[in-house]
């Protein structure tokens, strides 16, 4: 074969392959990078729970500690004894 011939299959060969192995990067990266999103706004999400409980659990130590919550785990103990002895019978 013609030496002109072989390196015009060889540039057509190597062209080939660099346009694919870049199509399969980008591919790839555009992928990392919607998965890096979804990460981000599921961080967002655990951050704002997060923040609600944390002051859920604020108020709850205020009520405790103004005598609200003495009430209440007595009632909760008992709503939890009647729930327990209706289901053994």
């Amino acid at each position: 074969m013609n030496e002109f011939i072989k390196m015009d299959i060889f540039f057509f060969v190597t062209t080939l392959a660099v346009v694919l192995l870049s199509g399969c990067t980008v591919f790839v990266l555009w992928r990392i990078a919607r998965i890096l999103r979804h990460i981000e706004n599921i961080s967002e999400q655990v951050s704002f729970e997060s923040d609600s409980i944390r002051n859920d659990l604020a108020e709850i130590r205020a009520d405790i500690q103004r005598g609200k919550g003495r009430l209440k785990s007595l009632i909760d103990f008992f709503n939890t004894r009647i729930k327990r002895s209706s289901k053994k019978t």
